[in-house]
């Protein structure tokens, strides 16, 4: 009897698995990640508060939380559990790469949706929205972008923050001189040594990055760009976003999301804004 019953669970659980992978094409990345119970998620490093690494060198932040209930959805919706996560890790320069040719099953950071990087990859909806400033030096008494004209900003080439700044240039008139770098250590280490005037990035990740002293620099008011982030995916996967959705939407109805924003922005004393409100509600689909 023991046996008999053992041979029916296993054709009851071979008989959902099937169906659950009928669900969608045998195309998608979803097929890859039922058939060997793994996603495999890339992550930064370098991108604090969303991705980054703590002292035990694991995968922490913002939208790193958000992926990791992502995959408890999936593993409902596919009806296997567990699904493993296997952690890929990537840069700012080959975040979007990675996942076009396979190697990740999404990012899982501060990536900005573009037109052009939809040419590469695909996005899920919406999970942050950020904007464009500039570190300064306290003592340099600068006001506003508009005052910095003949000086030298640092910006991550490459970046839409790059491309605020340049359009900034460019609408205002204003003779400020560009100097790339790699990271965003590596701009924070040159706006600190005086080698540059100020470093754009998103406003969150300037806050996150290890400064030597904090307290002489300042973020000046302007928001230079609307950065809206999202879960970078494999471009044309349709039946992959709409499940990687369904689990966003999940999260933003249930009220979770405001539990995960509390953990990362809530210490320093932030509240989402209007636009972020907006973000969570229009994301929060029905099923």
């Amino acid at each position: 009897m023991l046996r008999v019953f053992v041979c029916c669970a296993a054709l009851l659980f071979s008989t959902l698995t099937v169906s659950a992978q009928a669900k969608f094409p045998p195309e998608s990345r979803l097929k890859t990640i039922a058939g060997t119970k793994t996603v495999k998620i890339a992550y930064r490093a370098d991108a604090t508060p969303y991705s980054f690494v703590n002292d035990r060198k694991e995968p922490v932040g913002y939208t790193i939380d958000l992926c990791r209930m992502v995959v408890s959805s999936l593993e409902k919706q596919l009806g296997i559990q567990p699904i493993k996560i296997e952690w890929v890790p990537v840069t700012v320069q080959t975040r979007f790469s990675t996942v076009a040719a396979g190697k990740a099953d999404m990012e899982c950071g501060s990536s900005t949706i573009t037109l052009g990087r939809m040419k590469e990859v695909d996005f899920s909806n919406l999970v942050f929205v950020e904007s464009t400033g500039v570190l300064v030096a306290k003592a340099s008494n600068f006001q506003s972008f508009a005052g910095m004209a003949g000086k030298k900003i640092a910006v991550i080439g490459g970046t839409t923050n790059e491309s605020a700044v340049r359009d900034h240039i460019r609408v205002r008139k204003i003779d400020v001189t560009l100097v790339p770098v790699k990271d965003r250590e590596e701009g924070v280490d040159a706006l600190e040594s005086g080698k540059v005037d100020g470093f754009a990035s998103d406003k969150l990740l300037i806050v996150g990055a290890k400064m030597k002293q904090p307290d002489a620099l300042i973020m000046l008011p302007d928001d230079l760009s609307m950065e809206p982030y999202a879960i970078v995916l494999p471009r044309g996967d349709w039946a992959f976003r709409l499940a990687v959705n369904t689990g966003l939407a999940q999260i933003y109805r249930t009220g979770a999301i405001l539990e995960v924003y509390k953990q990362w922005f809530g210490q320093i004393g932030l509240r989402p804004g209007l636009l972020l409100e907006a973000t969570y509600a229009l994301g929060s689909l029905a099923d």
